[in-house]
């Protein structure tokens, strides 16, 4: 007996020993990545020597000798070689489809003159069939270098463009998405040819505009609504095509270190193909869409089942797109005043006010977020009036809304605070400033440009984050371009010395945030992604320099290196 109880406590020893030493066991990695400037985006451990990712999650993030406990032999170990390396970038508005698609089509997004457009089109007239449709995007007349010798509201005529392309319909979206250039031959097919002389009801386009010139003719420009005179005529697209543009898109995004975006206004067929990519394992992004706000029996259908959040965490649908305005290019943002070079004209109310508020009492009720698209500063004012009218309607449903409004490029001064005052996120793409500034004066002056355009400091000191992005394909998915134009408020020429309108610059820390953290916040998503944080998804963007630190006129020169999704190396530059 006396033996037995001896041996007791020795053998109780040991065990506490052995449990004590189980119990310190770390679970093992499949992949360790050091080696580099690893930046978090959180706010506890800004930076980082290692990361340890467990399957598609992220394990471990501190210093290298506590990462190498989480190693054993079948983890992937990535040596950053000097790179740098942030959480992964999240598109925060733009088109996937059209993304894809400008890849199939007439991408003219670096044309520099109407002559470009109408060589495109020529050379493209080589290898279509007679009668067979020429479709295209990205031309923008304020950007060209050189401009032709008949223009009608500073937009081209159809003659030389028609002249190439005599036996083919032919319509090029501008660069906006809010206007269209079509031949003869395409408004031949929608009948508006020859109509001058009869009466010129089918001219006539509430919320849009079709341009005619001096004796009435259309000039082959369609504004806004009026596009759906030219588009309607044009055969939908095939589902092989649509799969092609679809993994297309997914490819472009992890050459340009996107691993999540935010789809701006997405319809019946658009979601049916997403469901069926992810069905199919090709669902290699992090979709979240916006229910285009044009078809109201879908948004019944989806206000009656509620929103989609993806237990996957790959396509989630839980928020509204509203077209609220035009663009400022094409002079169809809504503003107060009338533009600077076209006296007496506003721009255009692209849909009516009132459906606004009822889809932001729709969308308190049903669990949507409401995304408008409001550029001019009289819709910006309109959409904040609507919204703000419903927070007041049902207060309990509004305490966590995250309302968004998309662009809020062009603002009245006393609606910068309403922003944060209501809650309401402004989803900018810094980019548009860099493209547009140069040309922007010309519409709204240099009054309105100061106090009111691209004011981003001015939201974020006022207490709200703002969503960043490139609005692709409206202008290219390079991240890089719009973080540069961020932080220097320069054109991708490096002019002007000092930026326009520095004091609205944001810092390289408040850049990264909107690209990562803050464009998670904007879609309800920042506690499964947006940083480098134990717990969230293994999302990683690599860079071949140090983005944060690198000199001004070296920053643009970034290239993305490695994008990492879902915890596996999806692209690698030069591979």
């Amino acid at each position: 007996m006396r033996l037995r109880n001896s041996l007791f406590p020795g053998v109780l020893i040991t065990f506490l020993l052995f449990t004590a030493c189980q119990s310190t066991v770390k679970e093992s990695g499949t992949l360790l990545i050091y080696g580099g400037n690893i930046y978090t985006v959180d706010d506890t451990q800004p930076m980082v020597e290692a990361v340890a990712v467990k399957g598609n999650t992220i394990l471990f993030a501190g210093s290298l000798s506590e990462a190498e406990q989480y190693k054993n032999d079948q983890t992937q170990l990535l040596d950053l070689n000097g790179k740098t390396m942030t959480p992964g970038l999240i598109e925060g508005h733009g088109h996937f489809m059209g993304l894809g698609y400008n890849e199939l089509n007439l991408d003219l997004s670096n044309t520099s003159s109407y002559q470009e457009i109408v060589d495109a089109v020529a050379e493209r007239v080589k290898t279509t069939a007679p009668g067979e449709w020429i479709t295209g995007r990205g031309w923008h007349q304020s950007k060209w270098k050189e401009m032709p010798s008949e223009m009608v509201n500073g937009f081209q005529t159809h003659d030389l463009l028609s002249a190439v392309s005599p036996d083919n319909p032919v319509y090029l979206g501008h660069a906006s998405g809010h206007a269209g250039f079509a031949n003869a031959k395409a408004m031949e097919i929608a009948g508006l040819m020859g109509l001058a002389k009869e009466g010129i009801n089918k001219f006539e386009v509430e919320g849009g505009e079709v341009m005619r010139d001096a004796m009435g003719s259309p000039t082959g420009i369609f504004n806004e609504l009026a596009q759906n005179l030219i588009t309607k005529h044009i055969p939908e697209n095939t589902p092989i095509k649509n799969v092609q543009a679809f993994e297309m898109a997914v490819a472009a995004c992890h050459r340009n270190g996107i691993t999540g975006f935010q789809d701006a206004g997405i319809g019946r067929e658009t979601i049916a193909l997403y469901e069926e990519m992810k069905a199919k394992d090709k669902m290699k992004i992090r979709l979240y869409g916006m229910l285009t706000g044009g078809d109201k029996e879908l948004l019944n259908e989806w206000y009656k089942k509620g929103p989609m959040i993806d237990p996957d965490n790959l396509l989630t649908i839980r928020s509204v797109k509203l077209n609220c305005d035009g663009a400022l290019g094409s002079r169809g943002a809504w503003l107060l005043e009338s533009y600077t070079d076209r006296p007496g004209h506003f721009g255009h109310e692209t849909l009516p006010m009132n459906f606004v508020e009822e889809t932001a009492l729709n969308g308190l009720q049903n669990g949507f977020q409401v995304c408008s698209h409001a550029i001019g500063d009289r819709a910006n004012r309109e959409v904040l009036d609507r919204y703000e009218s419903a927070f007041i309607a049902l207060p309990q449903l509004a305490t966590n809304h995250r309302f968004r409004i998309e662009h809020a490029q062009h603002l009245h001064p006393e609606d910068i605070p309403r922003f944060a005052q209501l809650k309401v996120i402004p989803a900018m793409q810094a980019i548009h400033m860099s493209s547009d500034r140069s040309w922007a004066i010309d519409r709204l002056g240099e009054k309105r440009i100061k106090e009111g355009a691209y004011m981003w400091q001015s939201l974020l000191k006022s207490g709200i984050p703002i969503v960043n992005g490139t609005d692709v394909p409206v202008e290219p998915l390079n991240p890089i371009a719009s973080l540069y134009a961020s932080v220097t408020r320069k054109t991708l020429q490096g002019t002007p010395d000092g930026g326009y309108e520095p004091g609205e610059k944001m810092t390289r820390e408040q850049a990264l945030r909107s690209y990562t953290l803050d464009a998670a916040y904007g879609a309800f998503e920042e506690d499964i992604k947006g940083s480098i944080t134990v717990g969230k998804l293994a999302d990683f963007t690599i860079y071949d320099q140090d983005l944060m630190k690198v000199a001004e006129e070296k920053l643009l020169n970034t290239e993305i290196a490695m994008t990492i999704f879902d915890g596996e190396i999806v692209y690698t530059m030069g591979e």
